[in-house]
């Protein structure tokens, strides 16, 4: 079977009536984009092949600190770390692998790995906090940032560093089941927005960090990360309502799933939506994603369960979906709710939004981004929209000054705009 059309009854399901990025863009821009993706896939295929971190678990000088009775946020464990955006070089910053509670999609408890890293500039007393949302890496274990970091082997490495030469910490959650025993639960919304507010209590409850439980609170992250600062966002006054998040920066969205993975479907992100669907089915196991696959879709996502992204991306280029099911999973009413769940933009965030989005993102469909815009600004929400004319890869590293500088602003308490209206 195909993936669904832009008519099917399953997109229809999930709000209001998608409208992805017209034919004559995604035809246009086509080589250009195969081009960009299979050269930054290439440089980072290399790190991953060799250099495939152990799972970030607690070491011998792991401090247990609480356990798994405690309250979202509660440390569990907590030991030294490194962090370094390159291998070899060390950045000056205090650093502690922990893990900590949080909270599944379903609202049961689990534990969560993630990395707190503090500047070590000399400076005493408060300072912000950016909790901040890892992009795709991958669904196994050892493709978890806490892993990376102190090889200087994370993608995303570079980018943290600009937030801790601004002066402010940074808490980088793991996600679900990924450093922590269980599958990856990858782009499942609540389950991400909940590690990312939960990593943020956690640091604020860490001893060694000095940072203040009333300390000005951040949220940062693009592609899955962009996801999960989105649903922090959402989520901040019903599951945190004690953390003084002052801003949100999300970036590369994928707001409302079906429509992503059928803009996916036979393209380069081919291989990150069968990865999605098996996020959705390790959060939800009753959707029993294999009595939808054939054998080479067994075999694929067999493989993606022990590789990080770059190399799973690589192995799903420009497949189709009906080249790996024997049924399409995304027409079954079980499937639609479960992606309903992660659709971004029901609610308003109670603080201000920067969203940015690439209008050639050759992964996640532009409208998607600027439709979550638009569900914000008519709930209320204060929202400052920026878009590039670039692809995914491109915004993500370009995109980042300006946000940041935005997210500076908020944290100092500087007035945000918005430009809703525009």
């Amino acid at each position: 079977m195909s993936a669904p059309v832009s008519n099917s009854p399953t997109t229809r399901l999930y709000g209001p009536p998608h409208s992805t990025a017209a034919p004559s863009q995604k035809s246009e821009s086509g080589m250009r984009t195969r081009t960009t993706v299979l050269t930054a896939l290439a440089a980072l295929t290399l790190p991953d092949a060799l250099s495939t971190a152990p799972a970030a678990l607690a070491t011998t000088d792991t401090t247990r600190t609480a356990t798994t009775q405690g309250k979202p946020g509660d440390i569990v464990t907590k030991s030294p770390t490194s962090f370094r955006t390159v291998p070899g070089a060390p950045v000056t910053t205090r650093s502690w692998h922990i893990t900590y509670r949080s909270t599944t999609a379903r609202g049961t408890a689990n534990t969560v790995s993630g990395t707190v890293i503090v500047p070590d500039d000399g400076k005493n007393g408060p300072r912000p906090l950016v909790t901040w949302g890892m992009g795709a890496v991958g669904l196994a274990d050892g493709c978890a940032a806490s892993g990376r970091f102190p090889q200087g082997t994370s993608s995303e490495g570079q980018l943290i560093d600009l937030a801790l030469r601004r002066g402010w910490a940074v808490a980088v959650s793991d996600y679900e089941g990924l450093g922590t025993p269980g599958d990856h639960t990858y782009t499942v919304g609540r389950s991400e927005g909940h590690a990312l507010l939960d990593a943020a209590r956690a640091a604020q409850r860490l001893p060694e960090a000095g940072l203040s439980p009333d300390g000005p609170v951040g949220i940062m992250g693009y592609s899955q990360g962009g996801q999960a600062a989105g649903w922090a966002a959402q989520l901040r006054a019903s599951y945190a309502p004690e953390l003084r998040v002052k801003g949100t920066v999300a970036g590369g969205v994928p707001a409302d799933l079906p429509a992503t993975l059928e803009y996916n479907d036979g393209s380069v992100g081919a291989g990150l939506a069968l990865m999605a669907l098996a996020g959705q089915d390790a959060a939800f196991p009753e959707l029993a994603l294999d009595s939808y696959l054939n054998q080479k879709g067994k075999d694929d996502v067999a493989f993606m369960r022990n590789n990080c992204v770059s190399i799973s991306t690589i192995a799903g280029l420009f497949q189709n979906l009906s080249d790996v099911t024997v049924k399409d999973p995304l027409a079954s009413p079980l499937w639609q709710v479960a992606l309903r769940a992660s659709y971004l933009g029901d609610r308003a965030p109670d603080h201000p939004v920067y969203l940015y989005q690439g209008t050639v993102d050759e992964l996640i469909p532009y409208q998607v981004g600027a439709d979550l815009r638009t569900r914000w600004c008519e709930k209320g929400a204060q929202v400052e929209w920026k878009s590039y004319p670039t692809d995914h890869v491109t915004t993500a590293i370009t995109g980042v000054p300006a946000a940041m500088a935005w997210l500076g602003g908020r944290l100092a308490d500087e007035p945000a705009a918005g430009n809703c209206g525009t």
